[in-house]
């Protein structure tokens, strides 16, 4: 049975080290990827707030042309293609879907759906359009989804969302064990069906 996937994009479909090299360059700063222990990169940068957001509003449409996809993730895309809807949900504004959908079809990148909100609240467009399952890399988005939702929430682990997580939150390292978490849970609910169709036999 086809399930609805909903599907963040940046950190989560492309590699969650996209905007490292942009922020260097820009601030003239050496950050590792695992210096970056919060999802906010104010803190880590040499720039007042306002000045770090203006430019990162002027950037975004490079970065996001730019960003190389995570490992692994074409391939799992093109195997749940057939299999169910893939529904990609980000913060990005509206104005940027030409860069996202571009973005897609340079890398060979399935979607049945792509809704760009604006916000980081996935919660509103998570119900409405049904989503049985969220991928997501921001912590407070995942623990959000998966109470309010009551849906299971694949959360990629990266070294910015290590606060602790309640047990529908589904941690993992990449997206083969996303994939194969999915394969799992999808034959377990395979299995509960059919008992109760045998059961009401």
């Amino acid at each position: 049975m086809k399930k609805r996937f909903g599907i963040d994009i940046d950190g989560t479909v492309t590699c969650p080290t996209s905007m490292l090299p942009f922020i260097n360059k820009a601030f003239n700063l050496k950050l590792a990827y695992e210096d970056v222990t919060e999802y906010d990169l104010t803190p880590f940068v040499n720039v007042p707030a306002g000045e770090f957001a203006k430019w990162f509003a002027d950037s975004e449409p490079v970065i996001y042309e730019q960003s190389p996809p995570a490992k692994g993730v074409k391939s799992v895309l093109s195997k749940w293609e057939n299999q169910h809807e893939l529904v990609f949900i980000s913060a990005r504004g509206s104005h940027l879907l030409d860069v996202t959908k571009n973005w897609f079809l340079a890398h060979g990148l399935t979607y049945h759906q792509i809704e760009l909100i604006g916000s980081h609240d996935k919660v509103e467009t998570a119900k409405k359009n049904n989503i049985d399952i969220f991928f997501e890399d921001k912590h407070d988005n995942a623990v959000m989804i998966c109470e309010e939702c009551n849906i299971p929430v694949i959360l990629f682990n990266t070294p910015y969302n290590q606060l602790p997580v309640p047990t529908g939150v589904i941690r993992v390292d990449n997206w083969y064990e996303a994939d194969k978490w999915v394969d799992n849970w999808m034959n377990l609910r395979d299995e509960i069906r059919e008992r109760a169709v045998i059961k009401k036999k």
